[in-house]
């Protein structure tokens, strides 16, 4: 390990946790890359659009507001606001927008009967995509246990 003296402080340059997150981050970016393509190939959904049905389609009423669904995304409330545009429109029909009658402000987005067949079929896709990955790069079991761990 290389030290050095900066301002009276001993730093170490000791690289390894930046390396290890590093490489997970590339890992992640490396994934997310396959996932996007298979889904825009195969379904014309982004892996952004993907999120949007599986977070709608696992909430207890197939609604969420879309204050609710911007937090789960990690999007502005514009980019939420034109995502969900766009997976309304006629041509894809794969939410609907409505009014919450009891706080006519709270607006709410709903999976329709075509969103939910379109998520279940990118879902096995994605499925797949992550199992490839995963078990290619020999760390499925390993995962897996870490997840566990930290769901303790």
């Amino acid at each position: 390990m290389n030290n050095y003296s900066w301002g009276g402080l001993v730093l170490h340059n000791n690289t390894e946790r930046l390396d290890l997150w590093l490489s997970v981050s590339h890992f992640h970016s490396s994934v997310n890359d396959k996932l996007e393509q298979a889904l825009l190939g195969q379904y014309d959904i982004s892996l952004k659009e993907f999120y949007v049905l599986k977070f709608i389609s696992s909430s207890p009423c197939k609604e969420l507001r879309l204050q609710q669904l911007q937090e789960k995304v990690g999007l502005s409330q514009s980019a939420t606001s034109r995502l969900v545009d766009r997976m309304e429109a006629p041509s894809v029909g794969a939410l609907e927008r409505h009014t919450c009658t009891l706080d006519r402000r709270g607006i709410y987005t709903r999976i329709t009967a075509l969103g939910e067949q379109k998520y279940l079929q990118a879902l096995a896709t994605v499925n797949q995509v992550l199992n490839d990955e995963l078990q290619r790069h020999g760390i499925l079991t390993e995962l897996d246990h870490f997840v566990r761990q930290l769901l303790k």
